[in-house]
């Protein structure tokens, strides 16, 4: 292509007094940096997923999916000698706590099975942690584990699984190893390792 059709492809933008030729695709480019939920245009405040995030009181692992109709929310996870137990079981075998099922719904799992009678000890402990000013910790789900796996592997053990908060069954529940990134579903009764974790809705994700 000779000099003047290259010239004639460009836009011509007035800046600073004089004109700047520009292609359309560095024009559209911009203009599209500047619209409401553009990848450029980060909430103020949100530091790089794992990285700690004082004003949530743990390290930032990513946002998350809000299941069933909820907004996505920023997923923390606690640190420290006390946002980790090394073994506890899941709970009481044998009945199907109802709305403990969800897959992605860690809260709602870890509410439902402390309101119940079948002795959740994973649940009730993650839901008994104080980190860092915060009373809102729970039990992860099994999808909120998978995104800890993809971004924030380096945080968990690789030896053994994690109990997340979603039940399989009356007698199994959901695990995450985080040396391979598997998850399988294990009896209740077995005893796994459990970590805290909360939530933080900003008005950039509603």
């Amino acid at each position: 292509m000779n000099t003047a059709n290259q010239n004639d492809a460009l836009i011509r933008v007035p800046h600073a007094g004089a004109e700047v030729l520009l292609p359309p695709a560095t024009i559209i480019s911009n203009w599209l940096a500047t619209l409401p939920g553009h990848a450029n245009d980060a909430p103020a405040g949100i530091p790089p997923i794992g990285s700690e995030w004082p004003e949530q009181g743990g390290i930032y692992a990513g946002l998350m999916r809000g299941s069933d109709g909820h907004p996505d929310y920023h997923l923390i996870v606690a640190t420290g000698p006390d946002a980790e137990i090394e073994e506890i079981k899941w709970g009481e075998a044998g009945e199907q706590v109802p709305g403990a099922d969800s897959e992605w719904d860690g809260l709602a799992n870890t509410n439902a099975l402390c309101a119940s009678e079948n002795d959740p000890a994973a649940a009730v402990w993650a839901a008994g942690t104080r980190r860092n000013g915060f009373r809102d910790w729970y039990l992860a789900a099994r999808r909120e584990y998978a995104l800890c796996y993809a971004t924030v592997p380096e945080l968990f053990q690789k030896s053994g699984y994690y109990w997340s908060s979603t039940q399989y069954s009356a007698y199994y529940a959901w695990g995450q190893d985080f040396a391979y990134g598997y998850q399988d579903d294990d009896h209740k009764d077995l005893a796994f390792r459990a970590r805290a974790v909360r939530r933080f809705i900003s008005t950039s994700t509603l």
